[in-house]
């Protein structure tokens, strides 16, 4: 099998470099120093499951010299998934699968804006794990796992067979029935930590100590979990109880992603999640006040970090 890992960051790197160990073809997309330090040494993980280094049979930045993906892990920003596809629809045949991995709940609508149903997947994926420097990933925590699934619930071959490869790639593959189920359960967390980390600036021990902060919490994640339901999501009163659980279990110093990149002026995430909400509260008729305040707030540093 062929398969393209278009984004070698954290997740990319480290799913993409436990592949390469598979006997499969593998080929990785990076940038610059990144991509120059994998093509003279390899990817370089390094992980309390224990350190190893990846060998892609090719490392590129050049789309024209892949060979045509039978799969491809996308491992780049919810919000750079649209060019990503874009970029790749010359290259990919009318079987290729696609894998998406970012947070966020509508990365596999964003794909299916461009390719058919049949190309694509639900997926999500859990791990702490960053870049290191050039041709460095390291992995912090969590058992990495990728859970993932069928848009229509079948439990088709061809997912039966990915599950065999991440087996075969020694992490843990989730196949699971209804994969929306899972990748709300997971932004529900996600985003409700990331914008009113991003808002405030502190980590999650301040938040969770302030009676306001942590109401506005409950608050963002209750009108996230009501686009859900207007969007026929199966989330119920017991996944918003186990997001709670979750938040409270982090550690006092822990920050979201999102969070980070907004305190860096980077690109964030913000579009895709807060933004996300907004946007289909107005399509679906559902009220999200307390998400358009944190989406308002943050955008002028969104659009500053993004030069717009």
């Amino acid at each position: 099998m062929n398969i393209l890992i278009y984004g070698i960051g954290g997740v990319g790197g480290y799913f993409g470099g436990k592949l390469t160990k598979t006997n499969n073809h593998i080929t990785f997309i990076a940038r610059g120093k990144h991509l120059d330090a994998v093509q003279k040494n390899g990817l370089q993980v390094s992980s309390y499951k224990g350190d190893f280094v990846a060998g892609p049979d090719l490392a590129t930045d050049d789309l024209s010299k892949i060979p045509t993906p039978d799969l491809v892990i996308l491992g780049v920003k919810s919000w750079q998934v649209p060019e990503t596809i874009e970029a790749l629809k010359p290259y990919v045949k009318p079987k290729t699968l696609f894998l998406p991995l970012q947070n966020g709940a509508a990365n596999a609508e964003k794909i299916l804006e461009v390719l058919p149903n049949a190309q694509v997947l639900g997926g999500l994926c859990r791990i702490v794990a960053f870049k290191d420097g050039p041709g460095k990933i390291k992995h912090l925590t969590f058992e990495p796992s990728i859970t993932f699934g069928e848009l229509d619930g079948s439990l088709s071959d061809r997912v039966k067979a990915l599950q065999e490869l991440f087996q075969e790639a020694d992490f843990v593959g989730d196949l699971v029935e209804n994969i929306q189920v899972e990748i709300w359960k997971k932004f529900l967390f996600i985003c409700t930590i990331s914008g009113i980390g991003g808002l405030t600036r502190v980590p999650m021990g301040k938040i969770r100590s302030s009676e306001y902060l942590f109401n506005m919490m409950k608050d963002t994640a209750q009108e996230i979990f009501n686009v859900a339901k207007a969007k026929g999501i199966a989330l119920t009163e017991k996944h918003m109880e186990s997001v709670f659980e979750a938040i409270q279990n982090q550690g006092a110093d822990v920050t979201a992603s999102t969070q980070r990149d907004i305190m860096e002026g980077k690109p964030s995430e913000l579009d895709n999640f807060n933004g996300y909400i907004v946007r289909e509260g107005k399509r679906l008729g559902v009220s999200v006040p307390v998400n358009e305040l944190i989406y308002e707030c943050l955008l002028p540093m969104e659009k500053e970090a993004r030069k717009l």
